[in-house]
This record gives structure tokens, sequence and C-alpha cells, in this order.
């Protein structure tokens, strides 16, 4: 063969079977597990960058009521993704071996908007991705901000020495 058939060859190859780059994308429905962990086709995903509230974390409001702060990221989470499909790009795992990755709805980063609708909080945002949305949600006080809270990594921790 010579070389220009090969590159065509190559060329018809590689869409016919997806750019490499997009192999390892995980794409799919999404089932909702917490504010900041997804399912899809039975994968165990952790929104890299963020943390949410846990499911029995409570939070308070500006006039100090409390509010089961990691419930409502949980639904918002699940009312937002609803049916559409997730693109989620893996970049890693954690110690609990989910995949890390950032996940979209469309141009939708699901972390971002989290954070930014003060649902999350930045989390191991090494980069600073995220800086931005929080500093906006902290500066309106909405969600999580609008009153006193733990960082769910907090709680967690003096829940695990409780027990």
């Amino acid at each position: 063969m010579t070389r220009p058939i090969i590159a065509i060859v190559a060329a018809l190859a590689a869409f016919a079977f997806g750019h490499p780059a997009s192999a390892n994308k995980i794409v799919g429905q999404a089932s909702v597990i917490d504010g900041d962990t997804i399912e899809i086709h039975g994968q165990r995903i952790r929104l890299s960058g963020i943390d949410a509230p846990e499911a029995g974390q409570t939070c308070w409001s500006a006039d100090k009521k409390p509010w089961r702060c990691g419930q409502e990221a949980a639904f918002a989470l699940a009312d937002k993704i609803g049916r559409a499909i997730v693109h989620c790009a893996p970049a890693g795992r954690d110690r609990y071996r989910r995949t890390l990755a950032q996940c979209r709805i469309g141009n939708l980063d699901l972390g971002s908007w989290l954070i930014r609708t003060g649902r999350a909080v930045r989390y191991y945002d090494r980069a600073g991705a995220y800086r931005s949305d929080e500093e906006a949600a902290r500066a309106r006080g909405q969600g999580i901000w609008a009153g006193p809270f733990i960082k769910p990594s907090e709680w967690r921790s003096k829940r695990r020495k409780s027990l």
C-alpha cells in the first residue's frame, strides 16, 4: 500500500472506532447515589473536585433553622439530570474504588453547577477549577452558605470518631 492509502485507511478506522481520547469516557443515563456520586451502567462515579453534604447531614439557614442539606443536594442533582445523557471524563479512582470524573450534561459541568448553587464545596480541587463558583455561592449566601454548616469532610470525620 502507498502512504496516502494507509493514511486514508487509518483515518477511516479512527472514525469507525472512535477517537482514542473518547474511548475511556463513560456515557449514559445516570442514577444519583448522593449529592456527589452517580452511577452509569453499574459504575459508581464520584464527581471530581467537589464534596456535597452527606445524606444525613444537617445545615442551618440564615435564620438558624436546620435543613437536610445532604438530602437536598442529592434530590437537586437527580432533578437536574432527569433522564438526560451524562458524559463523564474519568480522571482516576478514589480510595473506595469509585471512578473520579468530571461529568456533564451538554455543556453543563455538574460539579460546577452543584458548587455554584451552594449544594457542594470544592474538594481536592488543586487546579482551582471551581474556585470562582464557590466564591460566588459564598458571596450570595446561596445554599449551604446561607448559614453555618460543617464541611462534608469534617462531618464525616466527626461521625467516624463517634461510632
